[in-house]
């Protein structure tokens, strides 16, 4: 007997909860698999859409295919239930085997006549088109609802989506949270840190600093929202104020502002420990004095004493005046340069 693969699919898990055709799918290529002596390898199911490559179960299928080279037949219902996008089109047909299209009764194989192969491609380029267009009309249908002022996607935390009316609604039991959030950092006593570990002890919701920030800036609560780089009035009811929101985004802006060194050292960052290899760090005293030490000093680790900024430079000096250059290497030096500016001036000449 030949060996065989199936492959069934449908587009969301929704349609397999809701039993819409696994089963059936499964129920017809098995008897195919029988009718024609087929013995059957194995069986990939999966719902997910095929507009896109990278499906879980199908690319199963493809290893097990390039494994397996006692198998080279694949059964499957029709031609939109395989891929409904070119890149995995292209990838099954270089594994060179025979797809069964069931329903469509053809066999497509690199043995095709090629009527058979151009009507296969033109089925496929349908089934993609099918595709794009059903995302231009999904598209197009979100931004109406968007226009109309309905959010278009799930509702952010402190609301939940009314299946029924289809509208926002708040959320009874987080809408509060979302209020207590904004007022808390409103106050200005509180970091996003110290934010969380309020609200978890006051409320007993646990959210990152990431998603508290994303609340504290998201104008939803204010009744607007954004969808395709465009804002819009939402119908749904307002959480937040406008000032409370703005005074948030001040809190924000302050919080945020860059921090401005007040002293600048001379040395700072320049000089290290000659005992642990730490840098030194510089301290104004009486407003006036400016003092070196070695950082791990307060830890009690280093010892070596404080040493004015003047000591410092002098020592420094010191040091950099020992480093000279001899008269006959300047000299080279010199004439290196000179030579260099000559020989640019005459590429120079030369280019013009």
């Amino acid at each position: 007997m030949t060996n065989a693969v199936i492959y069934a699919r449908v587009s969301s898990r929704e349609q397999q909860d809701e039993g819409y055709s696994i089963d059936a799918q499964l129920k017809v290529l098995r008897h195919y698999a029988r009718e024609k002596g087929f013995a059957v390898s194995g069986e990939f199911v999966e719902a997910a859409t095929a507009k896109c490559e990278g499906r879980k179960a199908f690319n199963e299928m493809l290893r097990f295919l390039k494994a397996s080279k006692d198998c080279r037949t694949v059964l499957v219902e029709k031609t939109d239930r395989m891929y409904r996008n070119l890149r995995d089109y292209v990838t099954l047909e270089d594994l060179d085997i025979a797809l069964h299209l069931v329903k469509e009764n053809q066999i497509i194989s690199k043995d095709s006549k090629s009527y058979a192969q151009f009507m296969h491609g033109i089925r496929v380029l349908m089934a993609r088109n099918y595709s794009l267009n059903l995302k231009e009309e999904v598209e197009k249908g979100m931004l109406e609802k968007a226009e109309q002022g309905h959010y278009p996607a799930m509702a952010p935390f402190g609301y939940r989506n009314n299946r029924d009316t289809r509208a926002i609604d708040p959320h009874s039991g987080k809408a509060p949270v979302v209020k207590r959030i904004f007022e808390l950092y409103a106050s200005g006593k509180h970091s996003l840190s110290t934010l969380r570990t309020a609200i978890v002890a006051e409320t007993g919701y646990k959210l990152s600093r990431a998603n508290l920030e994303v609340i504290l800036k998201n104008r939803f609560y204010i009744g607007m929202f954004t969808w395709k780089k465009r804002e819009f009035i939402g119908k749904h009811s307002p959480l937040i104020d406008v000032a409370l929101f703005n005074r948030v985004q001040q809190q924000f802006a302050s919080k945020n502002r860059p921090k401005y060194q007040k002293h600048h050292h001379a040395f700072a960052g320049l000089v290290v420990c000659g005992n642990d290899g730490h840098q030194f760090t510089a301290e104004r005293q009486k407003g006036k004095y400016v003092y070196y030490r070695c950082s791990d000093y307060g830890r009690e680790k280093c010892r070596l004493p404080f040493i004015r900024e003047e000591e410092l430079s002098d020592r420094l000096g010191q040091t950099l005046a020992d480093i000279h250059i001899p008269d006959d290497v300047y000299a080279q030096l010199c004439d290196s340069f000179e030579r260099d500016a000559a020989t640019a001036h005459q590429q120079r000449e030369r280019r013009v």
